[in-house]
């Protein structure tokens, strides 16, 4: 199935939930020079919605490297589970910043899995951590998007 627009209000609104940071790799959208992408949690593929609850913020690579995918193997196991589902847990759940704040390190499985399928440790995002920690603007509030259940 194509991609639709989903209309500005709405993604306005998952903006807003997402404290405006990618909901994988917790970038910020705010020092960006482009706006993130609003990312089908369930992909249209497989019939996911254009519902409020179905919708995340993602950064671009983020949302490229997750693609349609819903699951990934976890390195560890070699197990194919679940990526993490951010309107069905809290980040916190799955992942632990490194003890430099730098690299995410995966508490779980799904954790580890999504970390090497969307490559959340990638070298341009560590570099980018690293400045916005200079300058006070990383790492982020501890779980700072919102929880909608």
């Amino acid at each position: 199935m194509a991609s639709r627009k989903i209309i500005d209000v709405i993604q306005q609104q998952v903006r807003q939930r997402a404290s405006e940071l990618c909901e994988y790799c917790y970038a910020s959208e705010k020092w960006q020079y482009v706006l993130f992408t609003v990312d089908h949690v369930i992909p249209l593929s497989q019939n996911g919605k254009d519902t409020i609850d179905n919708l995340a913020l993602a950064c671009f690579p983020c949302n490229r490297k997750k693609s349609a995918k819903t699951t990934a193997v976890a390195p560890e196991s070699g197990l194919e589970v679940a990526l993490f589902n951010p309107r069905e847990s809290l980040w916190s759940e799955h992942f632990i910043w490194s003890a430099d704040k730098l690299k995410i390190n995966g508490l779980t499985q799904t954790g580890q899995a999504t970390i090497a399928a969307l490559n959340l440790n990638r070298e341009r995002i560590v570099n980018i951590r690293a400045a916005d920690k200079v300058v006070n603007r990383h790492p982020p509030p501890e779980d700072p998007i919102e929880d909608i259940s």
